[in-house]
């Protein structure tokens, strides 16, 4: 089930249909009071959440799916205005998975939706909801990186970053699909930011830190152990 929080009802209904035509079964809701009333009785696989909604903004409300067990590792897809960069970042900072920008065609918002269930889907897999390489582990429910058996301190980016890296071993991440899934939007090429986060993810994960390999010219990748 994937439940769509939009409330133009033109795009709602469009959304459902595609979704339903594709496999899926969906709802849609064109305010959060109805989502979270629907949420005691189903959770579903996948949230797409418009921002710009009536009463409490699609921010507010994944705040508030976040900071309960019950919701919070549901995978959420925000729906932005063109160009609001902010809204971008503040999503993605406050956990959503994903997001597209409006106006969006049926096709990109289907590949995008299918990607986050395949990471989602991908993370269930994973035992007691921890991702191992070699002698670096991330408790994904704690929030937790330990190194050798010790606990490492990671901002939130560098968290994102192994993460990503993790979930995705011996596959090359460049730094391109690393910038937009991590910070949100391009930096107009500056590539750089992702090089630094890098270099002190690295520092930090001490000899761990081997496993993030460089492929140049392209990105990087974490070793399958």
């Amino acid at each position: 089930m994937i439940y769509c929080v939009e409330d133009d009802s033109n795009i709602r209904e469009l959304v459902i249909y595609t979704l339903e035509t594709t496999g899926y079964k969906a709802r849609g809701f064109e305010n959060g009071k109805e989502f979270f009333k629907a949420l005691t009785s189903e959770i579903p696989e996948l949230v797409l959440m418009d921002i710009m909604l009536p009463g409490e903004d699609g921010l507010e409300l994944l705040k508030r799916m976040k900071a309960f067990p019950r919701t919070k590792d549901i995978p959420v897809i925000m729906v932005t205005a063109k160009g609001a960069e902010y809204d971008k970042v503040k999503g993605l900072d406050l956990g959503a998975d994903d997001y597209v920008a409006k106006p969006f065609g049926m096709m990109e918002l289907m590949s995008r939706i299918k990607a986050v269930l395949r990471r989602s889907r991908k993370n269930v897999g994973e035992s007691d909801d921890t991702i191992r390489r070699g002698e670096l582990e991330i408790k994904l429910k704690k929030h937790e990186v330990t190194a050798a058996g010790e606990v490492v301190t990671l901002t939130l980016k560098e968290y994102e970053l192994l993460k990503r890296l993790m979930q995705n071993p011996n596959i090359v991440m460049t730094r391109d699909r690393l910038l937009e899934e991590i910070w949100g939007y391009d930096f107009d090429g500056e590539t750089r930011t992702v090089d630094v986060h890098i270099r002190t993810l690295r520092q930090k994960l001490g000899v761990s830190g081997e496993l993030i390999e460089t492929v140049r010219g392209v990105g990087y990748r974490i070793s399958k152990q």
